[in-house]
């Protein structure tokens, strides 16, 4: 029977084999045709841990049994408010308001309505948002216009609004530097950004001192620092947060994927008291107005709070640092036709073929395809490669994802 779904990011106008997986198990995936495929994205960034991990899913039942779902204006529930307690434990208590939403699109718009309804209520509104060059932040409209303007986002380019875009930190990163000093004193809404590594836009690290003069910049001249930490949080880059390696906190805190540990969608935006209190008044006209049907649903909050029990409980700290220092030890073992070799944390990622042709690159099609036929689940941006497995990956599945990006690289030297 031909299938009915439209799936994301896919042109079904190709016709490429779309597997039917029926369950998952650590860091693999398995089909319907009895293959095993190796995870080694974390399914799109998300699972942290490795599929069902037994806390988490044993969080979730539970909580099934008690509360399934409630309208979270004007009521809470248990899970929500221990979730929102850990959370500014997590964080060292310099957030102290939890505001919960259900993908990283919406923790990111979120954050934006904070910033322009904190100078709004503060009587002197501003609009203007600055932005990353290369950065991604979601795929809705506020979040793709604080995105790089480009394939993602061309048709529609009629309802993106304008922003002010700071170059990406190159060498020293001083032009970015002079650049982000010369906007803010402009008097813009907020500068958001990716801390140390952007994501979608090819896997682009930049240095934590560089982040942390950034923050620098913005505190002195007042403009609210927003982080998008959807794909850097929860270890990815080798700690907790991106931003800890900074020493940074930010006035707003964007947070998603790896919160369940990738289970079930969950998204919090954390906020300053200064944000928070921008919005406090007796005038229903000065709130954040922002929510959806499943805000905080209590088993989605029940997986998070297991995820964090496991970061709290188990050694993850040193299952980061282990994944890292493998990754380090294959990254470098790749033959010398892999370009730009890079890794920061457990993300470890460098580019084929011998050109870089942007997201629309005729070599991704070929890579994804080869990869798909050696059961493994590898989904280039472009030519980048990236590697971004689950925690649990062991050596022998780690050993087969970069046989077979070797096996690329040399195959697609010349191109295709």
């Amino acid at each position: 029977m031909t299938s009915a779904v439209w799936h994301p990011f896919t042109q079904h106008g190709l016709n490429e084999p779309i597997p039917l997986v029926t369950h998952g198990e650590g860091a693999a995936l398995f089909t319907s045709d009895g293959r095993r495929i190796v995870d080694a994205i974390s399914s799109w960034w998300v699972t942290t841990h490795g599929h069902r991990h037994p806390r988490i899913t044993a969080a979730i039942a539970a909580q099934a049994e008690t509360l399934d779902q409630i309208i979270f204006a004007g009521y809470t529930h248990p899970p929500a408010e221990d979730l929102a307690h850990a959370l500014v434990r997590l964080t060292g208590g310099e957030l102290p308001h939890v505001f919960y939403s259900d993908s990283g699109s919406t923790a990111v718009e979120v954050a934006l309505k904070m910033a322009l309804g904190y100078w709004l209520n503060r009587g002197e509104p501003r609009h203007r948002i600055l932005t990353l060059e290369h950065g991604y932040h979601g795929d809705t409209v506020g979040t793709m216009s604080v995105g790089a303007r480009g394939v993602y986002n061309r048709a529609y380019a009629p309802l993106l609004f304008d922003v002010g875009t700071i170059p990406f930190p190159h060498g020293d990163g001083q032009a970015t530097l002079d650049a982000l000093e010369a906007a803010c004193r402009e008097k813009p809404a907020a500068l958001i950004l990716e801390p140390l590594v952007l994501g979608a836009g090819g896997m682009l690290f930049y240095p934590a001192s560089t982040l942390a003069a950034m923050r620098e910049i913005c505190a002195t001249h007042g403009v609210p620092f927003i982080a998008d930490e959807v794909m850097s949080g929860w270890g990815r880059t080798g700690t907790l947060l991106a931003c800890d390696q900074a020493g940074v906190t930010p006035d707003i805190l964007c947070l998603s994927k790896g919160l369940t540990g990738g289970v079930v969608p969950l998204a919090a935006t954390l906020a300053t008291g200064a944000i928070y209190d921008a919005h406090l008044s007796r005038n229903r006209a000065d709130m954040l107005f922002h929510s959806s049907s499943y805000t905080a649903n209590p088993i989605a909050c029940a997986a998070a709070l297991a995820n964090i029990a496991i970061w709290d409980e188990e050694p993850v700290g040193e299952r980061i640092a282990l994944l890292a220092a493998r990754q380090q030890a294959r990254l470098a073992a790749l033959p010398a036709s892999t370009r730009n070799r890079r890794r920061l944390g457990t993300i470890a990622a460098c580019d084929l073929g011998p050109t870089d042709d942007g997201y629309l690159s005729a070599l991704a099609p070929a890579l994804l395809a080869f990869f798909r036929e050696r059961d493994l689940l590898l989904r280039p941006l472009g030519s980048t490669v990236y590697v971004m497995p689950p925690y649990c990956i062991d050596e022998d599945d780690l050993d087969h994802v970069y046989a077979a990006i070797g096996e690329a690289a040399e195959r697609f030297a010349n191109g295709l």
